[in-house]
């Protein structure tokens, strides 16, 4: 039987899981010297893929991986079929509605235009309040939607706050906490049940 395959999402999240790991007593020397490699062992019954934060559901839905590391942000908007089993409380930041500072963005009655990464995220928030919003898909830096007349708010991942602060915007309201989660493939949680649970617990003592 394969290693227990782990896909984690490159980047900060995956300096924090392998940190995590360590502390869990897992030796991810591999990764630590990893060059350009992306696949890595970290034991002999673990191996950790590294990928975007898209991909990891991406490879976790098909079965070539058992479990992933990524943030609820990416759960959040993509969804898909796989079980959330730990909040690793590391990645933390929160989606917030901003925009220009001292707008009254829920005044008057005009339909209001809503930039953001995250289209599905922004219309499940619009939806609850029972608005109805026009959602406009950015790549790049929202904060220039409202700046530009494009948009009236914007719905976003913050941290500080900053990047708001600079650009003339303020939070209006938060959406939702973010954080990195332990996501797991649902057939490899049938058949590898024992070995899951070991490493989520694990990983959990060390939090």
């Amino acid at each position: 039987m394969r290693p227990l395959r782990i896909a984690l999402t490159k980047g900060r999240l995956e300096t924090s899981t392998v940190k995590l790991m360590e502390r869990a007593g897992l030796d991810c020397s591999a990764l630590r010297d990893k060059g350009r490699k992306l696949i890595l062992p970290v034991e002999d019954s673990l191996e950790a893929v590294l990928a975007k934060a898209g991909d990891v559901i991406t490879y976790l839905e098909h079965g070539v991986c058992d479990l992933g590391v990524v943030g609820k942000d990416v759960i959040m908007e993509r969804g898909g079929q796989f079980f959330e089993i730990l909040d690793l409380r590391f990645g933390q930041c929160a989606f917030a509605l901003a925009a220009p500072a001292g707008a009254d963005f829920y005044g008057g009655y005009q339909g209001k235009t809503i930039a953001t990464k995250y289209p599905n995220v922004a219309r499940r928030f619009f939806q609850s309040k029972a608005m109805d919003v026009r959602v406009i898909k950015i790549e790049g830096s929202v904060e220039l939607a409202p700046l530009l007349g494009l948009a009236d708010g914007i719905v976003d991942l913050v941290e500080t706050g900053s990047t708001l602060r600079e650009n003339g915007l303020a939070v209006v309201e938060p959406v939702a906490q973010v954080s990195a989660r332990l996501i797991v493939n649902a057939a490899s949680l049938k058949l590898r049940k024992g070995e899951i649970e070991d490493f989520a617990a694990r990983l959990e003592a060390q939090l």
